[in-house]
């Protein structure tokens, strides 16, 4: 069993994450899903990355790493797009982590830590559709590139593919997401 601490994107907590949460739960991991946006839920991305500018990036990457204050040092940190942010400076700084899921999104190894490197015991694995309006593939192919890490390409041009609470959810790219985070949490057994 994992210790997930999952966080959401800019839609905010929606039930799409909530149900993904609840998947990892009933394979018989430990999630924590900390609600970065203190229960808004928005209609679209855009009106979600408005929030999140007036709010500060910052303060909500900072808002995310508090949210691993008080739990084990031995997570996975996991986030969908806007959520990968906190997600990837945890797993890049703080000590203990087991390892790292990132969805649709991804940054630079150097935004986090200097020198910019990844921790060489904390496995990765990203997932993103190829056409993904965000064009975040080319960083996360660098990171994979860069630290050994896998990266799951879907076909398609949809962002949060695996939000089944959302106009973007593609079934079988979601399912075989699912499918490929539970087979790399069971490597951490």
């Amino acid at each position: 069993m994992a210790h997930v601490l999952l966080f959401h994107h800019a839609h905010g907590l929606t039930d799409g994450v909530r149900a993904f949460a609840d998947d990892l739960r009933t394979a018989g991991h430990e999630v924590t899903l900390p609600d970065l946006f203190d229960g808004e839920i928005f209609a679209t991305v855009e009106e979600g990355v408005a929030h999140a500018e007036e709010v500060g990036f910052g303060t909500l990457i900072d808002a995310g790493v508090a949210a691993a204050d008080g739990l084990p040092s031995d997570l996975v940190y996991a986030g969908f797009s806007l959520g990968a942010m906190p997600a990837q400076k945890l797993a890049q700084t703080r000590t203990g982590a087991r390892g790292a899921l990132l969805y649709h999104s991804a940054v630079p190894l150097g935004e986090f830590a200097f020198p910019a490197q990844w921790p060489a015991d904390v496995p990765l694995q990203m997932h993103v559709m190829v056409d993904d309006p965000f064009e975040d593939l080319p960083v996360m192919q660098g990171l994979a590139a860069t630290t050994g890490g896998e990266l799951f390409t879907y076909p398609g041009d949809a962002h949060l593919f695996t939000d089944r609470s959302l106009g973007d959810h593609d079934p079988e790219a979601g399912r075989l997401a699912l499918e490929r985070t539970l087979a790399f949490l069971d490597r951490l057994r």
